[in-house]
């Protein structure tokens, strides 16, 4: 059985040089579908089902992290094992040393053909009980998976996971009130966050009593909290753990958190529903 591939690139010569290469590198290899932007990946992912991505991290619109989470969460689990995840980036040496302090692979623009070549024979060691007929059980490959994806997430993020920088965690957050003109900003003591929520251009921050905003995105806020005390949930959300009343599972098997003090409920990702797996 052939293994196949979508790649998701939105510069053309790349994503030619790419295919080009995974040919002399993988003949074997069926490439599915050719994509320039997150959304498409996301969508032709879901509709061929194909066993390996190769998703460039930065691309107009929806870029390649945030196409990952999402597929995540929506990947039909019950029809086709999740697939192995590859990230295309240029060369920087910082999130090169991430990359491989994960042991975890990626492909570096412009293409260089034998660091691909170590890259397919990882990703062929990875598939062969699949192709050899005695894959493992669903629930421990997909935790498999997922963990990897995880730590795959964390590195093309910023090369640190929350809480890794060294530096002191944050005890107040300068934040200006939502719905206000923006002129007076409040200083929102961290142990008062319920928890985190990305939305559009700012990131909202909840207390028990009152919406704050700030304009540093959630990926850049991350490496400056408390990772024993703020848990990043979904793509968007990162919730203080002692604030966590009790935990719900839907009928289509999603989890939801309720929160002291907040009346909405927040859905978990497939990627961090391991968070929860003892309750």
């Amino acid at each position: 059985m052939k293994a196949t591939a979508l790649i998701a690139e939105d510069e053309p010569l790349l994503a030619q040089a790419l295919r080009a290469e995974l040919a002399a590198a993988w003949p074997e290899l069926e490439l599915l579908a050719s994509v320039a932007d997150g959304r498409s990946a996301v969508r032709e992912a879901l509709r061929l089902l194909p066993q390996v991505l190769f998703f460039d991290i930065r691309m107009p619109g929806q870029d390649g992290l945030a196409a990952a989470a999402e597929l995540a969460d929506a990947w039909p689990a019950d029809e086709a094992p999740m697939p192995q995840l590859v990230f295309v980036t240029a060369y920087d040496e910082y999130a090169a040393r991430a990359f491989d302090a994960q042991a975890i692979d990626y492909v570096l623009k412009p293409v260089q053909p034998e660091r691909l070549r170590r890259t397919v024979a990882r990703l062929q060691q990875a598939l062969e009980p699949v192709r050899n007929g005695t894959p493992p059980a669903p629930d421990e490959a997909l935790a498999g998976t997922l963990a990897q994806w995880r730590q795959l997430l964390a590195a093309a993020g910023g090369g640190a996971l929350p809480g890794a920088t060294g530096a002191a965690p944050l005890k107040l957050i300068a934040a200006s009130e939502a719905g206000s003109a923006g002129n007076t900003v409040r200083m929102v003591p961290i142990d008062e966050v319920q928890y985190f929520e990305a939305a559009d251009k700012y990131v909202r921050v909840l207390t028990t009593g009152h919406e704050y905003l700030i304009r540093t995105p959630l990926k850049q806020l991350l490496p400056q909290l408390d990772a024993q005390q703020f848990w990043q949930v979904h793509r968007a959300t990162v919730v203080r753990s002692d604030a966590i009343e009790s935990v719900h599972r839907d009928e289509a098997g999603k989890l939801h958190l309720v929160l002291r003090g907040r009346p909405e409920k927040i859905p978990v990702s497939r990627l961090y529903a391991h968070l929860f797996k003892a309750m």
